[in-house]
């Protein structure tokens, strides 16, 4: 018989927990034995959720704690929560992948700057595998932590490490991205209600942005320099997707070239040929990829598609999780795109 991995969700009624649910159905090696949810608890999910209803999850109970053993945890929490929890179930010698950000950067000192709080575990932080698998596949292989990456980070950073694996030269990157309005998450705001976002776009967050921090830390791991982002996130009347656009001053090289073969034997990386839309990448762990070159400003530029809530975030963290358990990389990821 297979392995049958036990898999405990925290915070399942979140975007990221419901699409993560939603792709868990379809994995043959996982058996979803405790959802955790504060806001729904005591309730079936296929009450809360309908189109979970008929599903072998939809007569499962939504509960503040888990009330059977497990092997592994995914977290969909915000980051404070995550912080406390990690230790908490490592010590109990569960794996976990953490979908917020609190175990995402090795220097504890950025936590009290861009997110608010102190951090009191430096030492799991530099335990925490970053979970970008075309990046740091062996380390997620030998994790009992992975910190998936943020949305916005898996897609610039996947822009950008074809350059980085090569050794291009360069001081600073700009980074111009968009986003679906569900990378804001369930929770209302007047910014996102639907009268004011419909037909309107805004960017946010310019000064200071919690991934600029994530993506330059990333960056000197692999690069062993200190390159500094310019990061500018946008969110766009879309439900769901994200476009990062990231622009280098570099010399000219068969750049097109150096993404096919860095990326070759990656499942989930297409390098395309024109720009990618959006669209593309709706419901899937796909990353699509192009590059140009402009002769006249030395400027590369790249542009990479993704789906937020799939390859950056839900969908990113089952692959984590196949690595992490040794199973097959694409295993219950094979889903075709949503389209239109």
């Amino acid at each position: 018989m297979e392995q049958e991995v036990k898999v405990c969700l925290y915070g399942a009624t979140g975007y990221t927990g419901t699409e993560l649910l939603r792709i868990l159905l379809n994995h043959p090696r996982v058996k979803v034995v405790s959802l955790i949810s504060q806001s729904y608890a005591n309730r079936k999910l296929g009450e809360v959720f309908p189109f979970f209803e008929k599903t072998c999850l939809g007569n499962k109970y939504l509960s503040e704690e888990p009330h059977e053993d497990f092997d592994l945890a995914f977290l969909c929490l915000p980051h404070e929560a995550s912080l406390e929890l990690v230790p908490q179930l490592l010590s109990q010698g569960k794996k976990v992948i953490d979908l917020s950000g609190a175990y995402r950067i090795k220097d504890p000192k950025c936590y009290l700057e861009y997110y608010g709080f102190e951090h009191k575990y430096p030492h799991l932080l530099q335990e925490a595998s970053y979970g970008l698998p075309e990046i740091f596949c062996e380390d997620i292989k030998k994790a009992r932590l992975v910190a998936n990456p943020g949305c916005y980070p898996t897609a610039t950073l996947l822009a950008l490490y074809p350059l980085l694996k090569e050794g291009i030269e360069f001081d600073s990157v700009i980074v111009d991205a968009l986003s679906g309005v569900s990378g804001a998450g369930r929770k209302t705001a007047q910014r996102f209600h639907y009268p004011e976002m419909e037909g309107n776009a805004f960017a946010y967050s310019v000064e200071k942005h919690r991934h600029t921090p994530e993506m330059e830390d990333v960056i000197k791991r692999i690069s062993r320099k200190e390159i500094k982002v310019r990061f500018t996130p946008q969110v766009v009347p879309l439900v769901r997707g994200m476009m990062s656009k990231v622009y280098i001053k570099v010399e000219r090289l068969n750049y097109r070239e150096l993404y096919r073969e860095v990326y070759k034997e990656e499942p989930f990386v297409v390098v395309m040929d024109e720009p990618p839309h959006v669209k593309y990448a709706v419901g899937t762990n796909r990353c699509f990829i192009f590059c140009y070159y402009d002769d006249k400003n030395s400027t590369l530029e790249i542009i990479s598609v993704i789906d937020n809530l799939g390859k950056g975030a839900s969908s990113q963290a089952v692959q984590n999780f196949n690595l992490l358990m040794g199973f097959e990389e694409i295993l219950g990821l094979k889903n075709a795109v949503l389209f239109p």
